[in-house]
């Protein structure tokens, strides 16, 4: 039987799921998804795959999987129908038809991360969307710590739980601490901030752990030539923790199609 393909871009807020993969006694984006195929295509003969996992409570600004059926469907018709029976935290950017050549899984790719957060207590509304670290940063120290994440590098320290089989070097193509002036509402912080970082692919919680080792850089914590050893030959013990789940965006995700 003939198979089509659509590459599906969606955005999400991913406060109330435990990421994207389906589990046992838990609501995932990808359940939502597919709850929702099942409802207008009357069948299952479908299968989803995504680019990638999120953790819990990541939020994603532009997310995408692969949709594989056995029946040809206009791209907008598919669009309107999940957008019409989807919940208001999913919405479906674009529908592009694929070839059976193309693999979500391991054609070229950028993925575009961005973490927001701020050392003032800030209104609750805002807590789906950044995290809050209480003590004093210094700033400029941390915009020069996340600098020294770019290239290739040993990021084994910057990994949760690896198996055996991992591969800890990794090149980030992009790194910045900045403040936050892409997102806004009236109920964040005057002051928030955005460690953006930019690769082909991360290891698990690999952001996060990140994240909590520039607090703890800009907390006092450790030093600069802490993380640039970490980095060379890592030590024992990772350098950070791994920071909330809530304040990780999947920003982009840009395919050479």
């Amino acid at each position: 039987m003939k198979k089509y393909y659509y590459l599906i871009y969606i955005q999400f807020l991913g406060f109330r799921y435990s990421g994207w993969q389906k589990q046992t006694n838990s609501k995932t984006v990808q359940e939502m998804i597919d709850r929702t195929f099942r409802y207008f295509l009357k069948h299952e003969n479908f299968k989803t795959l995504a680019s990638g996992r999120t953790d819990a409570k990541v939020s994603a600004n532009n997310f995408t999987f692969e949709l594989f059926i056995d029946r040809e469907y206009k791209e907008d018709e598919l669009l309107s129908n999940l957008n019409s029976n989807l919940p208001a935290d999913i919405n479906v950017l674009k529908v592009i038809q694929v070839n059976k050549e193309f693999n979500i899984m391991n054609d070229s790719k950028t993925k575009k991360y961005h973490y927001y957060f701020s050392n003032e207590k800030f209104h609750p509304f805002a807590a789906s969307l950044m995290s809050y670290f209480e003590h004093s940063l210094d700033f400029s120290l941390m915009k020069e710590g996340a600098k020294l994440f770019e290239g290739q590098h040993n990021f084994k320290n910057y990994c949760f739980k690896p198996n055996d089989n991992t591969n800890f070097f990794r090149s980030v193509d992009f790194c910045e601490l900045s403040f936050n002036d892409i997102h806004t509402a009236s109920f964040f912080p005057n002051t928030s901030y955005v460690l953006k970082v930019y690769g082909q692919g991360f290891m698990r919680q690999q952001i996060r752990i990140m994240m909590g080792t520039l607090i703890n850089l800009g907390e006092g914590k450790i030093s600069l030539n802490d993380i640039k050893e970490s980095l060379k030959n890592p030590y024992p013990e990772i350098l950070g923790f791994i920071a909330p789940a809530s304040g990780l965006i999947l920003e982009d995700i840009i395919f050479e199609l």
